[in-house]
């Protein structure tokens, strides 16, 4: 199967790092190298696999990729690629995640 290539959106990237600071600085680097092996992980699956995470009631041809049981990322397939739009905390207020999605589009 063709493997799509993926990219971070500028928002995605922001969070991303803003991330990796937080678990190197609150857990040390092995949390922050775990977390990106699982990312990693997580990117490939799409990367093959682009409809095999739950598509979003909110947004249509938004997709949703759980990470961790803390973390996910929204993505969406663009012609042959799949851009990661937003990373979020799983306990955050769902409604805000679709609201800054929103603003991400307009």
């Amino acid at each position: 199967m063709k493997k799509l290539r993926v990219f971070l959106s500028p928002l995605a990237e922001k969070k991303l790092l803003v991330l990796l600071d937080y678990l190197t600085g609150e857990w040390g680097i092995v949390a922050k190298e775990k977390f990106l092996s699982k990312f990693k992980n997580a990117i490939d699956q799409v990367s093959v696999h682009p409809k095999s995470c739950p598509e979003s009631h909110e947004m249509i041809g938004i997709y949703r990729c759980v990470v961790t049981p803390k973390t996910s990322f929204y993505y969406r397939i663009k012609n042959d690629e799949i851009e990661i739009i937003t990373l979020f905390d799983n306990r955050q207020d769902q409604q805000k995640v679709f609201e800054e999605l929103k603003k991400y589009f307009t």
